[in-house]
């Protein structure tokens, strides 16, 4: 029951990083079309938020691949038209040439080798295909307010390091495009806004998530202690936090 809650709380998350990245992926896969024989893989699915998304919207013939068989089994149960497998994305298990286009989202910073992802993402896509970064944050970046809380960033970032995450992978997605062979790299940066109210189901996830990452690193006390700054300066619409998040496309060349 502990890993069927957790994973819905990780569902939800995915649902509100989903959103974010909306009109990205409107735009970005405007080049497709809707037609059924186009192609789409997404590395690093997760419990399928994104890619039911772009198969609802786009009407493309969508595939998941996740290694974690847990989130796997999630998606095939909330949406059971998607199409999923189970494997490492330093292996995928499709031929050459595959797909009409490779996705990933909220996935590089948290793998060893982020080139050997986009390495095998170009492989399965087809020459003149496109291969897609569509959300990588730089903690480096990191930028909160008022100053009190600036100790929430920095401690995050450590934390997040510890567990394995590439906390600067944003900064460095261009160069790995370049790096993986992809042609005509176009990448940028996520809008970031501060409308007059922010969702409540962001800001409670907002919170959740700081608390996931930052358990063992600051005590339950010291957390306690800084959340009515920070409601205080939400309340007071003072408050910013701004993680950049990049994003990046490139072209599968002949010899890629």
């Amino acid at each position: 029951m502990a890993e069927s809650i957790h994973v819905q709380e990780l569902h939800d998350r995915y649902q509100i990083q989903a959103r974010w990245t909306e009109e990205l992926r409107a735009r970005l896969l405007a080049h497709l079309g809707s037609a059924p024989q186009r192609r789409v893989l997404e590395v690093g699915c997760g419990t399928g938020v994104v890619l039911s998304d772009v198969q609802q919207r786009y009407a493309l013939s969508t595939f998941g691949l996740d290694i974690d068989l847990q989130v796997t089994r999630f998606a095939r149960h909330h949406d059971p038209s998607l199409t999923l497998v189970v494997a490492d994305g330093c292996r995928i298990p499709f031929p050459n040439r595959a797909f009409d286009a490779t996705i990933c989202h909220y996935l590089l910073l948290w793998v060893a080798s982020p080139l050997a992802i986009l390495l095998e993402m170009a492989r399965v896509t087809r020459v003149g295909g496109r291969v897609m970064a569509l959300a990588e944050p730089d903690y480096g970046g990191r930028i909160d307010y008022p100053p009190e809380l600036a100790e929430l960033g920095r401690r995050q970032q450590t934390a997040l390091g510890a567990r394995g995450a590439d906390t600067q992978v944003g900064r460095k997605l261009r160069g790995l495009f370049h790096q993986a062979g992809l042609r005509e790299v176009w990448a940028g940066i996520l809008g970031a806004a501060w409308p007059p109210s922010e969702p409540h189901d962001e800001l409670r996830s907002e919170w959740a998530t700081l608390e996931a990452d930052l358990r063992g690193e600051l005590s339950d006390d010291e957390l306690a202690g800084l959340r009515p700054t920070e409601e205080a300066s939400r309340g007071a619409g003072s408050r910013v936090l701004y993680v950049p998040t990049f994003y990046a496309v490139g072209i599968v060349a002949e010899h890629t």
